[in-house]
């Protein structure tokens, strides 16, 4: 699949570049960040990918988090992704008419209901689409880690995407898998801003997917950070210690 380089910043002696592409998922073209630490130029390096909230470009992420530098100091690749764009050109009637259905609200999931089941596959593009292309193109060990955290609260977007069956919505529900969860050893670590309006709003529910670990005995760090919000100022104090817990796996 031909990649196309949109722009390349050294910045923390790697590099910080921006890639266009043709998706087959998607079926619209599609655009990626992805940060090169200085040890990708000798070697093959892990892959952490960042997934962004709603509405957001790929530069949100690279200009306001901050998570060049540790990158850099871990020798890893970091990878994140467009939403806000991601579909544009599809011409699916009424997809920007709210912020959080349609255009830039892809949610992660592969969508079963028009008018978007032909164009919003994003869960396969995160989980297959893209991670083959960049095992094809960049120096990577084929390691990586990420994360998808969707709640039952959002009804609007699991019924407009996957319809009324509640059964399929649970396919990507964190809480749901935590509860049942039976795989390998986890160690996991979750920041939550206190004073965020979505916590305070009960769209975020952490207190759910924490009890579900609970339940199931796997270990969790879960930190409630007083005087943060939900915003990228929130993202840049924390990330470091994020990469540098992943680092600690994926450069095992």
């Amino acid at each position: 699949m031909a990649l196309t380089q949109v722009s390349s910043n050294k910045r923390c002696d790697g590099y910080q570049k921006v890639f266009e592409h043709d998706s087959s998922e998607l079926k619209c073209k599609m655009k990626f960040a992805i940060y090169l630490p200085p040890k990708a130029e000798s070697s093959k390096c892990p892959v952490l990918y960042s997934l962004s909230g709603l509405s957001c470009t790929e530069q949100n992420f690279i200009t306001k988090a901050g998570s060049q530098q540790a990158a850099s100091e871990h020798g890893i690749i970091y990878i994140n992704i467009s939403t806000f764009t991601v579909y544009s050109g599809c011409n699916i009637e009424g997809e920007d008419e709210s912020w959080d259905l349609g255009t830039g609200a892809g949610f992660y999931v592969n969508a079963t209901q028009e008018p978007w089941k032909t164009n919003y596959h994003m869960y396969s593009y995160v989980t297959e689409e893209l991670p083959r292309l960049i095992n094809s193109n960049f120096p990577n060990l084929g390691k990586y880690k990420a994360c998808i955290y969707l709640t039952l609260h959002r009804l609007k977007l699991f019924s407009g995407y996957l319809g009324p069956d509640k059964s399929t919505w649970e396919l990507y529900d964190a809480t749901v898998m935590a509860e049942s969860y039976s795989g390998p050893e986890l160690d996991i670590l979750i920041d939550q801003g206190r004073d965020g309006l979505f916590l305070s709003s009960s769209q975020l529910r952490p207190d759910n997917l924490i009890a579900a670990f609970s339940k199931q005995k796997i270990p969790v760090v879960f930190r409630l950070q007083q005087g943060y919000d939900h915003s990228y100022y929130f993202i840049f104090s924390f990330i470091i210690d994020h990469i540098k817990h992943h680092a600690k796996y994926l450069n095992a």
